[in-house]
């Protein structure tokens, strides 16, 4: 528990994404966020909301710990959809967290990885990646650079 501490507060936040996705494209477009993250259950949880002002969206994420199972559940939504994206579990270990699941990007099946770095500076830093290939091989497709507000 309390893995993501680190996280609680105001941020504003470095977005990268990459246009195309599993396409072998180089195309990223830079845009702002801003993120507020409020704690759950003394450490076991918390809960994000993410402004992107330029996409005119939000996203929010809610983190659980599963006590027994010592992992985390992350779960993304966002404004456009209104949907809850299926999950991705893991844990951190030395400051870094590596989390995983499976998803669809287009009606392709995809395995997706979250890892959180720099957790004990004052810039975390958030990377999606996607694999089509059953994990073979992964394309890093959006990144968040954390700067407290």
């Amino acid at each position: 528990m309390n893995d993501f501490d680190f996280l609680i507060g105001s941020w504003t936040v470095t977005n990268r994404r990459l246009g195309k996705l599993l396409a072998g494209s180089d195309d990223w477009t830079v845009f702002p966020g801003t993120a507020t993250c409020w704690p759950l259950f003394e450490g076991g949880g918390n809960l994000d909301e993410i402004v992107f002002p330029t996409l005119g969206s939000r996203g929010c994420t809610l983190r659980l710990f599963d006590v027994e199972r010592e992992e985390w559940s992350l779960h993304w939504a966002n404004s456009r959809t209104g949907l809850l994206q299926p999950p991705v579990v893991g844990r951190f270990d030395g400051g870094r967290g590596d989390f995983h699941g499976d998803d669809t990007h287009e009606g392709v099946p995809v395995k997706v990885h979250y890892a959180w770095t720099g957790t004990t500076t004052s810039s975390p830093r958030w990377e999606q990646e996607f694999s089509a290939d059953g994990g073979r091989t992964w394309e890093s497709n959006w990144v968040m650079e954390f700067a407290r507000a």
